[in-house]
């Protein structure tokens, strides 16, 4: 999906400030069984240089998913990517997973990764969707419960492949 491609009143933006994290502690709370903190959220606020935060907004919800990455070098890390539960399933995740891949080209990153749960399925289809394939694993990774995580990567990063789920 390109930009166009969004819905009317869609729009997805970087933080710059504290504003939004309640919603964002909130999302983060109903998604995952071992959440990170408000705390967490404001490093990747206030560490600019590495750390980026982005949000979706809706016409439904001023913040309706997020995404945080870190740029280190030529690679984007998938740190956090959550989308509000009523908003599942509409291509929420997809389109905030393709803005961000399209920001780290723009950034000069050339490939992307992430740990995901093995037992994630709906996580894996998104990502899969998006050209990541699975590298490796992290065995007793996640806590709570303890569970193995999947490396994934996506490589060969362009402003062409972006968001087509392809590779260069």
């Amino acid at each position: 999906m390109n930009e166009g491609d969004r819905q009317p009143g869609w729009t997805i933006e970087r933080l710059s400030t504290s504003d939004d994290l309640d919603e964002i502690v909130e999302i983060e709370r109903a998604s995952f069984s071992n959440p990170w903190t408000r705390e967490m959220f404001e490093w990747e606020v206030h560490n600019s240089g590495v750390s980026h935060l982005y949000v979706l907004r809706s016409p439904a919800h001023r913040v309706a998913a997020f995404c945080a990455f870190w740029l280190v070098l030529d690679e984007i890390h998938i740190n956090n990517l959550a989308v509000r539960p009523d908003s599942r399933r509409q291509g929420t995740g997809r389109m905030l997973l393709e803005q961000v891949l399209r920001e780290g080209v723009r950034l000069g990153a050339r490939r992307a990764t992430l740990e995901v749960r093995r037992s994630n399925a709906a996580a894996l289809r998104l990502y899969q969707g998006a050209g990541f394939t699975i590298a490796g694993t992290r065995r007793r990774y996640y806590s709570n419960p303890v569970e193995d995580a999947l490396v994934l990567w996506r490589e060969g990063l362009s402003a062409d492949t972006a968001g087509s789920g392809g590779a260069a």
